[in-house]
């Protein structure tokens, strides 16, 4: 099991979740997962449908060499943004399944 450095603070308000040998790019995955870190449950599976049908973006912010600008990427205080659909998909199964 991974054991992780900082525990919520409220574990009954918190879930945790892991996969491994996904078929999923880890870079748009990884900065999906960073824009949907902290919101409630309603508000993040939103969001992914969203970014499924492309109504709002994903901030790139570390991962970003080559990722154009977007006006949608406004909103986050960011410039470069993409709708990694794969990704978001597997987040939102993932978010059920928690």
């Amino acid at each position: 099991m991974v054991r992780y450095s900082l525990d919520p603070e409220n574990p009954t308000k918190s879930c945790k979740s892991r996969g491994s040998n996904l078929r999923v790019h880890f870079k748009n995955t990884r900065e999906t997962a960073q824009a949907i870190k902290g919101m409630h449950i309603r508000k993040a599976t939103k969001y992914l449908k969203d970014v499924t049908l492309q109504k709002q973006c994903v901030p790139f912010r570390r991962y970003n060499g080559g990722v154009g600008r977007c006006a949608q990427a406004k909103q986050w205080g960011w410039t470069q943004g993409r709708w990694p659909k794969k990704s978001a998909e597997f987040l939102l199964h993932m978010l059920k399944n928690a």
